[in-house]
């Protein structure tokens, strides 16, 4: 009978362990989820529990504020849940998104820059570094 791998891992007391901590988080995050106001469910998250304290993180600083305002509250109701709770910690950690780029915006070229710019390539030799320079003057023009 094939009871999946977490039956393997809870054989192994370190590994137990392991489990009974995430499991636990699970639970955590999911109380979080039920009892946290609507606007914050999606702005922060259960990262952690140490020692009877809660490590929430948060997307932004109004998040994190907002949740330590309400931090008691919060701390009661995740109680309820089964987890002692003495305290709440809440650590501001936006959450990466893989498809958000960081391109720069880009800036026209001053005249002055051009007209050095067409300097400097005129004295070049025919080359990929002079033709990159010619195509970078008329891309420049165009949006002039």
């Amino acid at each position: 009978m094939y009871n999946g791998p977490e039956h393997y891992l809870d054989k192994d007391a370190a590994a137990g362990r392991v489990m009974a901590h995430a499991r636990l988080l699970l639970k955590l995050s999911r109380r979080f989820e039920a009892v946290a106001p609507a606007g914050l469910r999606h702005s922060a998250h259960v990262a952690n529990y140490k020692l009877g304290t809660i490590i929430i993180h948060a997307d932004n600083g109004a998040v994190a504020a907002k949740i330590r305002q309400m931090s008691q509250r919060l701390s009661n109701e995740l109680s309820k849940g089964g987890a002692e709770c003495s305290g709440i910690e809440v650590k501001v950690q936006p959450r990466q998104i893989p498809s958000q780029s960081t391109s720069s915006t880009q800036k026209p070229l001053s005249a002055k820059a051009i007209g050095m710019l067409q300097e400097t390539t005129d004295n070049l030799p025919a080359g990929p570094l002079r033709a990159a320079l010619d195509r970078l003057i008329r891309h420049a023009a165009r949006r002039e």
